[in-house]
């Protein structure tokens, strides 16, 4: 008997023929080794998010939670997460598309309850969380795949202007626009920027016209470093990452960072063994969250985080590679999806890992799949189980079936 995974996840030979004829084909169904690096991304982030957290019971803070408090909450989130990507996965492509435009509208909405005190609920000086019963999710994570599926329908019902200022770039640019307003408005730019890189990412191979995406990138950059340069808060924190180990740096906006680079230090090739980090005992801010690759490196190595670093790299390289089967077989929505979700989860991985370890200013952005929150992992694997989705209907097409 053929090994299948749950929620029917399987092998071609275990699964029913498309139209009841006999597969000429032992390909797969599903891409398996894409969903097993995925589960062990998860599994190993649930291990660190409970090493990491463990003593965060000591601090004050904290002082009305288990030691096992958020281990128990990130379980319960992964098993949320796989459930919903299940039912997810049974969604067709060509449904995706038709809600994207109604989907992008619902998602501003959210965003604009955010900014409503008594709907949304203030964090560390963020507004970027909604109160509603039982639950605390963030508008914010979801526009990310929104936007991936809302600029792949986009660039596809536009494909025949996109080489046009006014009737091509400037709506979709509007758009990002307003949906930028607003997550400054929370403040999150960490967001902010990886939805303009996704939207770009889109636009850039839906055939934009170079100079428009040029220029557009030029000014682009230009508001970032604007933002950066009249907000103190921010400009202090970025000239503070130039030279952390300042002694008023170190002590103040680099603390984040020196903690996080000692933790690399300590943890040298193989690490000082899990469970044994020192940054994670009320050292380093945020271990559980944006920082958890440092207490990867601190307790597993430089072995450690390059086995982090790998399973990423193959993730977005088969996202990118299912992307381009989708294009070849003219499924273009799909295929500009399918590279978005690559675009997305390769942009904020890169940032994130580039916080850690001192590559670029420290922003509040979170590991995908790894990182504790419960939005954050249900929207990463929402878009996973979108992108294996995508390759299951190209698997379809490629034998000759149909949808």
């Amino acid at each position: 008997m053929a090994f299948q995974l749950p929620f029917g996840f399987g092998s071609g030979s275990a699964a029913k023929p498309l139209d009841g004829r006999a597969r000429q084909s032992k390909m797969m169904d599903y891409d398996q080794p894409l969903i097993w690096v995925v589960l062990l991304l998860m599994l190993l982030g649930m291990v660190m998010v409970y090493s990491a957290s463990i003593s965060l019971s000591d601090a004050r803070k904290f002082a009305a939670y288990t030691n096992n408090y958020f281990v128990v909450r990130q379980a319960l989130f992964i098993g949320v997460s796989i459930i919903a990507s299940a039912l997810v996965f049974r969604i067709r492509v060509a449904t995706w598309q038709k809600i994207a435009p109604w989907l992008f509208i619902g998602t501003l909405v959210l965003l604009v309850m955010v900014l409503i005190p008594g709907l949304g609920v203030s964090v560390n000086g963020g507004r970027r969380w909604l109160n509603l019963p039982g639950l605390r999710p963030q508008p914010s994570e979801l526009m990310k795949v929104v936007m991936v599926l809302y600029a792949a329908d986009y660039t596809v019902r536009k494909q025949e202007y996109m080489h046009k200022l006014t009737k091509g770039f400037m709506p979709m640019a509007l758009a990002v626009s307003f949906v930028g307003l607003l997550l400054l408005m929370e403040p999150d730019l960490g967001a902010f920027g990886v939805i303009v890189c996704i939207a770009m990412g889109i636009l850039f191979l839906g055939g934009v016209n170079a100079i428009w995406f040029g220029g557009i990138g030029a000014m682009l950059t230009a508001i970032f470093v604007t933002i950066i340069a009249l907000s103190k808060f921010r400009r202090e924190r970025f000239f503070a990452y130039l030279d952390p180990w300042q002694e008023d740096n170190a002590l103040n906006k680099a603390y984040q960072l020196t903690h996080s680079l000692i933790a690399f230090g300590r943890g040298e090739l193989f690490g000082v063994g899990l469970g044994g980090s020192v940054e994670k005992l009320h050292y380093l801010p945020e271990a559980h969250t944006d920082f958890l690759l440092a207490v990867i490196g601190e307790e597993l190595g430089l072995v450690g985080v390059l086995i982090v670093i790998g399973m990423f790299y193959w993730i977005i390289k088969r996202a990118f590679d299912i992307g381009r089967q989708a294009i070849a077989i003219d499924q273009t929505f799909a295929g500009l999806t399918a590279k978005g979700i690559a675009i997305w989860i390769g942009v904020q991985t890169f940032i994130n890992m580039g916080v850690n370890l001192g590559l670029l200013p420290t922003k509040g952005l979170t590991l995908p799949l790894m990182s504790y929150g419960g939005t954050g992992v249900l929207i990463n694997c929402i878009g996973l189980a979108i992108l294996l989705r995508i390759d299951y209907e190209n698997r379809i097409l490629m034998r000759g079936g149909r949808l």
